[in-house]
């Protein structure tokens, strides 16, 4: 039987709705600096990992969502960008031990694109209304580690000061829903909840009880 993360799931689409609130906010006070449009896809090659519960949301939509043919398609896709994104994360940890500094790591990854799986051929996200918190906020200012970012595509200038969303701070929210999630399961891995996995490992991973470590199911935790 599947395990029912239903009421996490809840938890983390309210985190949803405030990222789309902030997007929404930043677009109204700077119209012309937001350039998101239809099949503008920039950031459908960015290189970036799912936290835990945001991994459990998108396979079981990938699942809920897609017939059986379409998904076997995108998980060929999957398998092609995992692939090319273990690559790089090897290269990356290979110049970490080689004494290379993480910030200048950081920097060169963020250069790195690689298609995303769900990136249509018509330039358009096969589960956009289900698409990650990272790809919602894209092509607005965020920070992470104090550091600002925005879409390339954008017209926000640097040195210009802007409305900027803390990532930090959304990831914290989503870790302690991931932390939830493995306590509710009694994992025995004890850094289940500090999971990270790129979209295309989260569609291809059959999230089971062997994969979560469980011990002793939370009677909050249904099985379905």
């Amino acid at each position: 039987m599947a395990l029912n993360f239903t009421e996490f799931f809840k938890q983390y689409e309210s985190i949803v709705s405030l990222a789309d609130d902030l997007f929404d906010k930043v677009k109204e006070s700077h119209p012309d600096c937001v350039k998101c449009k239809t099949k503008c896809s920039d950031c459908c090659y960015a290189l970036f990992d799912l936290s835990l519960i945001e991994a459990l949301y998108i396979n079981h939509k990938f699942k809920e969502i897609l017939d059986s043919e379409k998904r076997v398609r995108l998980e060929e896709k999957a398998n092609t960008a995992d692939r090319e994104v273990f690559k790089l994360k090897k290269k990356a940890y290979d110049n970490l031990k080689s004494g290379q500094s993480e910030d200048e790591i950081l920097k060169e990854l963020a250069t790195k694109k690689i298609r995303c799986p769900l990136l249509n051929e018509k330039d358009q996200c096969e589960l956009y209304e289900f698409r990650p918190i990272t790809c919602r906020l894209y092509g607005i200012p965020f920070s992470i580690g104090g550091i600002g970012h925005t879409c390339g595509k954008s017209g926000f200038e640097e040195g210009v000061k802007y409305p900027t969303v803390n990532m930090e701070a959304i990831q914290n929210k989503l870790f302690a829903i991931s932390d939830e999630v493995a306590k509710s399961v009694n994992s025995k891995y004890a850094k289940l909840s500090e999971l990270l996995m790129p979209v295309s490992m989260s569609l291809l991973t059959e999230f089971n009880k062997e994969f979560l470590g469980v011990t002793d199911i939370n009677k909050s935790l249904k099985e379905e």
